[in-house]
């Protein structure tokens, strides 16, 4: 039975679609059978394993009811990793799904067939706390929160964290916060080092002990269509995402 992470964080520019797609792409090469779930309208992970914002079937056909899942899971250039793709029409199901009562569950009923199919399904989230989201965390069993190692960077988390509680108690009891990641880590700075102290002290057990750092070429690989694992498989920006994946498969 698979396990579904969902990457999510109310801010934008935190590295989500980053972590997912390179999390992803680490955990297949690993010879686990990956799905990633892309459930941005902007379709930015779409695009970062080479398929265009227009792939059809998509996710919202998904979650619209016209197709299953398993129809739309399309192949990748990475062995082992497939991807349920998102498209700019996604941006209306944030609409229709808040009119719909008791759709909050439609992206976990329609995943739940493809757990025998692959070990990890990752959710790439958007950046708020609207339907799409949670519809994810509904799906999920765990949650990854990707954390800037900026100023701004406890901003916000009480209320994450406050968000899943609820949905914990309400909708998903099996939801669980597998850990925080610090990304875009810059050791040159002071800041950063302080950041990481300051989140490390808040959350002593939900850090992971991996830290992304900035880096140009986690930066670059998207426009190749590529991860960086692939884009520059000796870099730093690489390391630090095959040893997040060996973290997250130890944690169990």
């Amino acid at each position: 039975m698979g396990t579904i992470y969902a990457i999510a964080n109310q801010k934008g520019g935190v590295g989500k679609t980053t972590t997912a797609v390179n999390l992803s792409a680490c955990i297949a090469e690993a010879g686990f059978p990956t799905l990633l779930v892309d459930i941005d309208a902007q379709a930015n992970a779409t695009v970062a394993l080479g398929l265009p914002k227009n792939s059809e079937p998509s996710v919202y056909d998904v979650l619209r009811g016209d197709i299953d899942a398993a129809a739309a899971v399309l192949p990748t250039a990475i062995d082992g990793l497939s991807i349920l793709p998102a498209q700019p029409d996604l941006a209306a199901a944030t609409v229709e799904l808040a009119r719909e009562s008791g759709s909050d569950g439609r992206l976990r009923d329609a995943l739940e067939p493809l757990r025998e199919r692959f070990a990890f399904i990752v959710l790439d989230c958007p950046p708020s706390l609207g339907p799409l989201t949670i519809n994810a965390l509904v799906a999920a069993d765990r949650v990854i929160v990707p954390v800037q190692a900026e100023y701004f960077a406890l901003e916000g988390l009480a209320g994450l964290l406050d968000t899943l509680g609820l949905i914990q108690r309400r909708l998903n009891p099996r939801l669980t916060v597998a850990g925080m990641l610090l990304t875009m880590h810059d050791t040159r700075t002071r800041l950063s080092h302080d950041v990481e102290r300051e989140v490390r002290e808040h959350f002593p057990d939900l850090v992971f002990d991996t830290v992304v750092p900035r880096n140009v070429r986690i930066s670059e690989a998207p426009s190749y269509g590529i991860p960086v694992i692939h884009h520059d498989p000796h870099s730093n920006g690489a390391t630090a995402y095959f040893d997040l994946a060996k973290e997250l498969v130890a944690r169990g």
